[in-house]
């Protein structure tokens, strides 16, 4: 998620956007696909990804990190997400480089292989944090300057990727204000491949999707999927049903137009009042609301399990910082929680 609450999501938005684009990268699909090295222009997953975000501050330690894995394993996840990230200390700046709040790659990598040893499958989300703002935002004077640092990091993170065995690989995230020049991500999306030969893809905040022009060069097309789905607080799923069905009728004409699937690469809700209404939002500041919360999860999982084109999804999040128990009762995790029911009974189907 992004460190600021998120601008509210437009309608409709996602397959005027696909009509737009596709003009442009069509011709090209066939030569692009063979030069950024991607051999498929779909998922070879035969299961539907069913996963967690596991975010940690600064460190990735002690017992309680087994312990999540084996928690995760138990609901039914076969995924874990990994979100380490790289400082830039102003929107407008153009060096990107590892601060004292990076998670090291001496503690990333032992968890990435603890995961492994669950059975838990990888995806490596890396993030750039600005300091009080959020990366959306990111307009930085300098623009060949800033994918010159984007690539270092981004490419230190998808060596890794590959020394490890990591499954997934995301070239970026939510980086909405930037992602429109596709020259300068069909270079990031290069270098990666040459360091990476997993699948990798792109993870687009719901209004950045319909614009991302280089979707024909990533193997999947990546949403964070916080779209608002009631005016008004609601634990009526078949309202919250009724509010998707645009959404995923849009997505699925998306999918087929450049054929690929579509992966939730991160969705959450605050167990808060009025989660529904805007989820990407964790600063409500309503009641504890748990009945919402799990409205929102059996919405979206009744809508999109049976769709093809649907890859699945990251839950955003297992653990929500600061992971003391202080705001367990209205953060996101669904540990615990009556969405931690849905969730099971979802995915030991």
């Amino acid at each position: 998620m992004t460190a600021t609450p998120r601008h509210r999501p437009r309608r409709g938005v996602f397959l005027i956007g696909f009509v737009v684009v596709v003009a442009i990268v069509v011709a090209g699909a066939i030569v692009l696909g063979q030069s950024l090295g991607s051999d498929t222009a779909r998922s070879d997953a035969g299961q539907t990804q069913r996963g967690f975000a596991l975010i940690w501050d600064g460190r990735y330690d002690g017992p309680q990190i087994a312990r999540s894995f084996g928690e995760m394993v138990e609901v039914g996840a076969t995924w874990v997400q990994f979100t380490p990230a790289w400082r830039q200390e102003a929107r407008n700046a153009s060096v990107i480089a590892p601060s004292p709040e990076t998670v090291s790659d001496d503690n990333l990598e032992p968890v990435i292989a603890l995961a492994h040893k669950y059975k838990l499958k990888v995806f490596l989300t890396p993030h750039v944090y600005v300091p009080n703002d959020s990366r959306s935002t990111i307009r930085p004077d300098d623009r060949r300057a800033w994918f010159a640092s984007y690539t270092t990091f981004i490419g230190h993170y998808a060596a890794m990727a590959q020394r490890l065995g990591v499954e997934q690989f995301a070239v970026g995230s939510e980086l909405s204000s930037i992602s429109d020049d596709r020259p300068g991500w069909l270079q990031v999306i290069r270098e990666v491949r040459a360091r990476y030969h997993g699948t990798v893809l792109y993870a687009a905040d719901p209004d950045e999707a319909a614009h991302v022009p280089f979707w024909d060069a990533v193997d999947m097309i990546g949403i964070d999927a916080y779209y608002p789905l009631s005016a008004a607080a609601t634990t009526d799923v078949s309202i919250l049903q009724r509010s998707w069905e645009p959404i995923r009728a849009e997505m699925a004409a998306g999918a087929a137009r450049y054929d690929r699937k579509i992966l939730f690469t991160e969705a959450g809700y605050t167990s808060q009042q009025g989660t529904t209404t805007r989820p990407w939002d964790w600063r409500l500041g309503t009641p504890p609301n748990q009945a919402e919360q799990a409205a929102a999860y059996q919405a979206l999982l009744a809508t999109f399990s049976d769709e093809p084109w649907w890859e699945g999804v990251y839950w955003w999040v297992w653990n929500a910082l600061p992971d003391d128990g202080s705001d367990h009762a209205t953060n996101y995790s669904p540990r615990g929680k009556a969405a931690e029911g849905v969730i099971r009974e979802w995915w030991h189907r």
